[in-house]
């Protein structure tokens, strides 16, 4: 009976079989990536620098498969909004992802590139260059904290006691996906209202 042949080793296969390890919600390292390609630990590092380099691949797969093609006559506010769109779609696409992207250094040219292009519209949109990388963190967070949101349990507060207010409001609320999908249109309207005042409050 032939051997089943093994994939071909490449920083392709590696994210792919990373990011359906992480989909798993199985134990995620260097050696159970090697487990699910059928391969040793060692012939990884001929094609990526260890877990780090592993979790950067995962970045920037994910973002090739869903970065946004965006208008350079767009407003800036539109193209914020669809690039914070994009980042929501992948991160609700693989919410066990967000914890290991949002703990490790940027390095892909292509995720950089996407971070670039926030910096360049803020800076030419008028806002002082001097807040624009605390913006674009801001954006960053707001995003990140929408894909953490959305992996949450349904039941996010579980009062044992009396409260004021939470638990009438628990009583009445909708399932946990349904209070996430208005909790980031809610928040996607307020920071994108947010940046317009701060825009016009510098007097652009």
């Amino acid at each position: 009976m032939a051997r089943a042949e093994r994939p071909r080793l490449s920083p392709q296969t590696i994210a792919d079989a990373a990011i359906e390890l992480i989909d798993s919600g199985e134990p995620f390292g260097l050696n159970a990536v090697a487990r699910r390609l059928g391969v040793k630990p060692p012939s990884l590092y001929n094609h990526v620098n260890g877990l780090d380099g592993i979790i950067e691949l995962v970045r920037g797969r994910l973002w090739t498969q869903y970065q946004e093609e965006l208008d350079d006559g767009a407003p800036w506010d539109a193209e914020i909004e669809a690039m914070l769109r994009a980042e929501r779609r992948m991160y609700t696409g693989h919410p066990n992802a967000v914890p290991l992207i949002a703990t490790s250094t940027v390095r892909d040219e292509g995720v950089i590139g996407s971070y670039d292009r926030k910096a360049t519209v803020l800076v030419r949109a008028g806002f002082p260059e001097e807040e624009v990388l605390v913006l674009v963190q801001l954006l960053d967070a707001f995003a990140l904290g929408s894909g953490l949101d959305y992996a949450a349990p349904d039941a996010i507060w579980a009062p044992t006691g009396p409260t004021e207010t939470l638990g009438r409001l628990l009583d009445a609320a909708p399932p946990g996906r349904v209070r996430n999908e208005r909790a980031f249109e809610l928040g996607l309207a307020l920071v994108l209202d947010g940046l317009r005042g701060r825009l016009a409050r510098t007097g652009v």
